[in-house]
């Protein structure tokens, strides 16, 4: 960098790169931009990737590292310059991928040329890792190479395999069999697959003043007993994963006259309104008038199945389970009401983990699980009465599995040093079972499980772009 004489020392989001060097006098454009996450940016930086990306509305969730891809794009589409990027790898999994590589392929008529899948990356001399990336290559359109090179990570600490492909999808995996190789899954606001509809748990934002830990519920109950009966378990990811449990203030029915006996959660009560009015959400200052209420009300009255919004990458499968009245699910829970033991099975099988870990989202490195991006668009396979029998039949052999270790927590269960040999062995059986419903010929391995879901996922969509091209207002309402 010493030897070159054309640094320019700027914001690369704020300049125009013809005025530095013009397009067609530039080969290559490699670097390493910065991972700014949507919910970390600043107000520049914000309206920066809003202003590049030009997706109108709220602009949406891309990360900071984006504003590069396209501005880098642009810039191509007037010269002739290779792309090269480390990057984080939320641009290819999660909701950003329907939002982001649209505008690469048509707007800028980019193709991805290379691309390393994601692997840990450590960059102090202990090797300590602090992000997982990807690296991706693009080029012009009339300038794709035949054979697109793809390094996989078996360990995403370890060395990479390489391999060939005539087409890479945008999730960094093998789309020669799809018939859009660019194919994006977006997030549905319905289920697409027939399945029953999914919704978070309840959402208080209340400060935390109606929420208690044991010790806590036991300290206050102690100074307001009549409290007891509105006392309800409050469980999230964190708790259903971990077998523990919180509390919480449910007074959505209880009468000014039960509320007047209970100083003590008038006072939460007025904590719980202060906190609200302090907001800069409009919508959440509104609740201050009726701080026994929630944001989200959800208390379900009968058995729900739980699904945690977080789980840890370590995890073969997707830990979950049915819990019962009185319990309280969480916003960082899914739940689904008279959820059928077959449904279990399909969504605790591989085929469901492979489609989490292809198509949603990361909380950090962890697995998150969206109702758009995940639940409602899972390609399920064809089920006969027969089918859903045998499932149920797998799917009970899990769940007796867990049963067999009452002592063990669903952290204990699933991780990858400890779970149990007959649990293990249930959830093989159950995979195996799932596999089948899709197809006779056993897969290698999970990315040819992805790129299997994927072309189902195309298929099961393809009447509904249909529809979306032919009427589109009616699309859109819906």
């Amino acid at each position: 960098l010493r030897a070159s004489p054309h640094i320019l020392h700027a914001d690369a989001l704020e300049t125009d790169w013809q005025e530095v060097l013009p397009a067609g006098e530039c080969d290559y454009i490699l670097g390493n931009p910065p991972f700014v996450g949507a919910k970390f940016q600043s107000d520049l930086q914000r309206s920066q990737i809003r202003r590049i990306a030009n997706l109108g509305g709220t602009g949406g969730t891309l990360d900071y590292v984006a504003s590069w891809f396209i501005q880098a794009g642009e810039y191509s589409k007037a010269g002739k310059a290779k792309i090269g990027f480390v990057a984080t790898n939320s641009i290819t999994q999660g909701e950003q991928v329907a939002q982001l590589w649209p505008i690469l392929f048509q707007r800028c008529r980019l193709e991805i040329s290379f691309a390393h899948s994601t692997f840990e990356w450590g960059s102090d001399a202990r090797g300590k890792a602090h992000v997982h990336v990807v690296i991706v290559g693009l080029t012009r359109r009339e300038d794709e190479p035949k054979i697109k090179r793809i390094f996989t990570y078996p360990d995403i600490k370890g060395a990479p395999v390489e391999g060939g492909v005539s087409k890479l999808s945008p999730y960094l995996i093998d789309a020669t069999n799809l018939g859009d190789p660019h194919l994006v899954v977006s997030e549905a606001s319905l289920p697409q697959n027939g399945l029953k509809q999914i919704r978070i748990g309840s959402k208080p934002i209340d400060g935390g003043f109606l929420i208690f830990t044991p010790d806590e519920r036991d300290e206050f109950l102690k100074i307001e007993p009549l409290a007891e009966q509105f006392m309800r378990p409050y469980i999230g990811s964190f708790e259903l994963i971990n077998g523990k449990v919180r509390h919480i203030l449910a007074l959505q029915n209880a009468t000014p006259f039960e509320l007047g006996l209970m100083p003590k959660v008038i006072e939460r009560l007025a904590e719980v309104k202060q906190f609200r009015l302090k907001s800069t959400s409009v919508s959440t200052r509104a609740l201050a008038s009726t701080p026994h209420q929630y944001h989200v009300n959800v208390m379900p009255e009968r058995p729900y199945l739980a699904i945690p919004e977080v789980s840890s990458e370590r995890r073969e499968y997707l830990p979950l389970a049915y819990l019962e009245p009185p319990t309280i699910p969480s916003n960082l829970t899914r739940i689904l009401l008279d959820a059928e033991l077959w449904l279990f099975g399909i969504l605790t099988s591989r085929m469901h983990m492979t489609w989490l870990r292809t198509v949603g989202g990361k909380l950090k490195s962890d697995y998150r699980y969206t109702i758009g991006v995940v639940y409602n668009t899972f390609p399920m396979p064809t089920l006969l009465p027969k089918d859903k029998i045998k499932l149920e039949a797998l799917a009970q052999r899990v769940l007796d599995a867990r049963a067999a270790y009452p002592d063990s927590t669903l952290a204990d269960l699933y991780d990858q040093l400890t779970m149990p040999l007959i649990l293990r062995k249930a959830h093989k059986a159950l995979d195996t079972a799932v596999e089948k419903l899709y197809r006779q010929v056993p897969f290698a391995d999970d990315r040819a499980r992805a790129e299997f879901l994927l072309a189902q996922y195309e298929a099961m969509t393809a009447p509904l772009l249909v529809v979306a091209q032919e009427k589109p207002r009616r699309t859109r309402k819906s």
